[in-house]
């Protein structure tokens, strides 16, 4: 395993598959990954459409950018891991999960595995590469993250309904002011991540 690092070509084809994950910081809710297969010419036309980092996209751009991504991609999984299984093992190790997950659920498994970040994907057995910035340089990976980010967001947004009064179709999770106030006032639900609420619901 090596890392890409600086200006460094990433590798890519039909053969390579990008993971990224989304929701690694939430306070509620499942963490999730996806994987994308892309060759060249896809890789190019969804580069021309704007595809990059999900967190550089209006939430217009990402969501148009989704279609053409599941069209155009060779083949393309999703992952999560539940919060309890963040509170059990960790939020690398969950984040972790959802990776494998979503690569296990490609139909076939790729010879080279680029994985967003500088930590090695410990759950993977075969070839794999970390990508320094990877959303930003590698499109299998930045189709990832858009695809990650967009399922996810529909997630929370769908369990706003379950859980109102938290501001979830808002924030989907994430830790916000408006967020952090209402855990204070009427405390956590089930799909909370309790082990990052200590410090709050202590003080």
């Amino acid at each position: 395993m090596v890392d890409a690092g600086g200006d460094d070509p990433i590798p890519s084809g039909s053969s390579i598959a990008g993971v990224d994950e989304v929701g690694r910081g939430c306070l509620f809710g499942p963490v999730f990954a996806a994987a994308v297969v892309l060759d060249g010419d896809a890789a190019d036309g969804l580069q021309a459409a704007g595809l990059t980092d999900s967190k550089k996209l209006t939430p217009r751009r990402r969501a148009a950018l989704v279609p053409r991504i599941e069209e155009c991609s060779l083949a393309w999984a999703l992952g999560q891991a539940s919060a309890r299984e963040i509170d059990g093992v960790g939020i690398r190790g969950a984040t972790e999960l959802a990776m494998l997950r979503a690569l296990q659920r490609l139909p076939a498994r790729p010879e080279l595995v680029l994985v967003d970040g500088n930590l090695p994907l410990r759950l993977w057995t075969g070839p794999q590469l970390t990508v320094v910035r990877g959303d930003s340089r590698s499109a299998a990976i930045a189709a990832a993250s858009v695809i990650a980010k967009e399922a996810r967001d529909g997630l929370i947004r769908r369990l706003a309904a379950r859980c109102p009064g938290y501001g979830l179709e808002k924030h989907v999770g994430y830790g916000t002011a408006q967020h952090r106030e209402a855990l204070l006032a009427s405390g956590p639900t089930p799909l909370h991540r309790r082990s990052f609420l200590t410090r709050l619901l202590k003080s």
